[in-house]
């Protein structure tokens, strides 16, 4: 019966420590959760600094080609912590916060264009060491590497192009209508500035979210907030600047990636899209929203590698698939 006792006694604190630490240290908790996911892909946390104005802080991992990802409005480095367990076995993987996001630096007067941005991403490249580069990115983060694709053509080997933005006078999905339509009396459901919009906002990106305790959703939404003013600034200067004639024509090895589902920025853009992007191929994933590389990561993981098994083996053609394979 001691025994027994003891044995529930181990249980019970087994349990309570890992919830007691989640309840009364919420952010350390939250880091590592993410230290965990961070390493079971092969990832790596580092900084690398230019100036006060212009640091970034990156995941990296693998080895191989340079893979270099970015995220989106909003978003950042651990977009792709997930589907980086299929990429660091075959990839060199460099996934930075972009300036104004995560833990890169924030200065209110920097230029967050996409030519800013993409001006920016260019002196972290050069500074890694990096050259030859596969560059992806998801919704912003697509637009600002084709932005970079089209500056520095010769320095990017691929893009790989996850629901990117920039197609603004392309078809509009029903949120981007209501934005549009309203102007500045509409609320903007990207821009977090209480808990309940980051409550609102997951179901709106994504048709399958992964599972993600409230405790750290309270996390992640209050450092949203704390951002909330600069990124209003960045939406701005991203939404100023399309990117359709800047990429026209731009023959550089490309996947495009959609949702059907995504509700931000609608399908049928990746049509468009290859329309501009002579060398494109389109995968339009079935059951998913505006982030592949967060709901359907394997399937994600697998379209690309075959991507660039075609670029290797020289048979890459320009076509389009209703589904990942």
């Amino acid at each position: 019966m001691k025994t027994a006792r003891i044995l529930i006694a181990i249980i019970i604190l087994l349990v309570a420590i890992p919830y007691g630490l989640l309840q009364l240290f919420p952010e350390k908790a939250f880091e590592l959760a993410l230290d965990a996911e961070r390493k079971q892909s092969g990832l790596e946390r580092r900084e690398i600094h230019f100036s006060r104005d212009l640091y970034f802080v990156y995941l990296e991992g693998g080895q191989g080609e340079p893979l270099v990802l970015l995220h989106g409005f909003g978003a950042d480095k651990d977009n792709f912590t997930r589907i980086a367990k299929s990429l660091t076995p075959h990839y060199h993987v460099i996934i930075p916060d972009l300036t104004g996001f995560g833990e890169s630096a924030r200065p209110d007067d920097y230029d967050y264009t996409p030519a800013g941005q993409a001006s920016g991403l260019h002196t972290f490249i050069k500074g890694m060491g990096l050259s030859g580069i596969h560059l992806g990115g998801s919704s912003m983060g697509g637009q600002i590497a084709m932005e970079y694709a089209s500056l520095f053509p010769d320095s990017v080997a691929s893009l790989w192009l996850l629901n990117p933005g920039g197609l603004w006078d392309g078809p509009l999905a029903n949120t981007w209508k209501e934005l549009l339509i309203n102007g500045e009396d509409a609320k903007n459901p990207l821009i977090i500035e209480k808990e309940e919009d980051l409550m609102a906002l997951t179901p709106l990106v994504m048709e399958t979210p992964p599972f993600i305790p409230k405790v750290f959703q309270k996390v992640m939404a209050a450092r949203r907030i704390k951002n909330a003013a600069l990124e209003k600034k960045i939406f701005e200067d991203i939404l100023a600047h399309p990117i359709t004639e800047t990429i026209r024509g731009l023959a550089i090895p490309s996947l495009i990636v959609w949702g059907k589902e995504d509700r931000i920025l609608h399908p049928a853009n990746a049509d468009k899209l290859k329309g501009l992007l002579p060398a494109s191929e389109v995968i339009l994933m079935e059951g998913v929203g505006h982030l592949p590389m967060v709901e359907s990561p394997l399937e994600t993981a697998r379209a690309y590698l075959d991507f660039r098994g075609r670029i290797r083996e020289g048979t890459q053609t320009n076509h389009s698939t209703s589904d990942a394979p």
